[in-house]
């Protein structure tokens, strides 16, 4: 797991459209990395949209903002299209992303226990260092709250 101040994992993965993306290629740029649990679900679209809805103010703060989840390329694809995503969103399947950041826990629905993403965000500074972490985030607010911890360009 990432620590404050520490390089980020030479990660990579693929889009839903099957193109790669390597946080290496990043530098340079802010980086908002934000872990979910599942496409298409009530709080991980309300997520996805804050996002959306920032993102022209994102990009004037010189930072790519990035979704992870353990779906699949055509799930993300899907999602990316009916939420109109103009960001990328990783395809977790082997959960190599999941497993660096550890956003996998425990979790209980309807009484039973299983393994599920712990939504989380990370903010990468243009060094590819951590600069800021949120687990157990609350979908409220949350998108606003990461871009004001970005630097004003």
């Amino acid at each position: 797991m990432p620590e404050i101040g520490k390089q980020i994992p030479a990660l990579k993965g693929h889009l839903g459209d099957g193109s790669p993306i390597r946080l290496a290629d990043l530098k340079g740029q802010w980086v908002v990395v934000y872990f979910y649990p599942r496409d298409s679900t009530p709080g991980c679209t309300t997520e996805a949209q804050d996002f959306r809805d920032l993102h022209a103010t994102f990009r004037r703060r010189n930072a790519q903002v990035i979704g992870v989840s353990r779906d699949s390329q055509k799930s993300h694809a899907n999602f990316a299209s009916k939420q109109q995503l103009p960001f990328a969103l990783v395809a977790d399947t082997d959960e190599t992303w999941c497993q660096a950041f550890d956003v996998i826990h425990e979790k209980v629905l309807y009484g039973k226990r299983h393994p599920g993403v712990v939504r989380s965000t990370f903010l990468i500074d243009p060094q590819g260092r951590l600069s800021q972490a949120w687990r157990g985030v609350k979908v409220a607010g949350h998108a606003q709250a990461v871009l004001a911890a970005i630097p004003a360009a």
